[in-house]
């Protein structure tokens, strides 16, 4: 079930990839860049604004600092960011169109460093936001939180799960089953899957060394989701409000560290 990362054939691996410190350095940097993406962007979260324009702005950031686009192009994708305002759960595609006065909007940002993929997302909310929608916002922020903490080795990933879903519907929020957080590194997609349910003491067991993302896309309504026309944009089925965090994580020997962490606190709603 675990490979030395050297030792992993290229691509997704039916395997769990264990890596090296040397390995850590590397996301290090490429997390803490694809988070400086995310704090560039900050001061031109305001109504009016065009979501391609960001999506542009986030692309030039990326390659002027030595990075390339990992969504761009990737199985069809056709922008760099992915954009999600209100009801939309994920892969919201950037577009000509603006921003509006109490929209709350995911952008997720994914580069590609020396060969190391930094994965992240963050809620913002644009002009006055109703107090639903930030209590939204509130509530998904300490939900991966909550997860991280159970990041160990020894634990499960279904400690994981079950932290979040606990938290959440005690919330009285749906928790989506329809994606879930997912092994990186050199490879954009990879083992293990990490589901943001379940329970405790169940599934795979971590270990020092593996990397994965942590993700939940938290509903105010009913879990469900569909995926429109486009073939890429989730949105709820019963129209409720949605929200994620996301963050790209290592095992380490007594906990977790967090790879996408804002130098500068921006993260966390709150600094917003």
């Amino acid at each position: 079930m675990y490979t030395d990362a050297e030792l992993a054939p290229d691509g997704r691996s039916d395997t769990i990839r264990i890596h090296t410190k040397e390995d850590f350095e590397g996301m290090r940097a490429a997390g803490k860049l694809a988070a400086e993406c995310l704090d560039m962007l900050v001061p031109l979260i305001e109504p009016g604004v065009e979501t391609d324009r960001l999506d542009r702005l986030a692309r030039e950031f990326m390659l002027d600092n030595g990075s390339l686009p990992a969504c761009l192009f990737y199985r069809g994708y056709p922008k760099t960011l992915c954009i999600s305002s209100n009801h939309v759960v994920c892969h919201g595609i950037p577009s000509e169109k603006l921003l509006k006065n109490g929209d709350i909007i995911n952008i997720d940002v994914t580069l590609i460093l020396d060969g190391w993929h930094g994965d992240t997302s963050r809620m913002f909310a644009v002009g006055d936001v109703k107090r639903n929608a930030r209590r939204l916002i509130d509530v998904t922020f300490e939900a991966i939180n909550r997860g991280i903490a159970e990041v160990k080795p020894g634990a499960t990933l279904g400690d994981i799960g079950a932290a979040i879903q606990e938290y959440a519907e005690a919330e009285r929020c749906g928790v989506v089953r329809d994606f879930c957080g997912h092994g990186l590194g050199r490879v954009f997609h990879d083992n293990p899957n990490v589901l943001h349910y379940g329970q405790r003491g169940l599934g795979t067991v971590l270990k020092e060394g593996m990397f994965f993302t942590i993700e939940p896309m938290l509903n105010l309504g009913k879990p469900a989701v569909k995926i429109l026309n486009d073939g890429w944009t989730a949105v709820t089925r019963d129209k409720s409000l949605s929200a994620q965090f996301e963050h790209s994580i290592g095992v380490t020997a007594d906990g977790a560290e967090v790879f996408t962490t804002s130098p500068t606190g921006l993260h966390n709603p709150a600094a917003l």
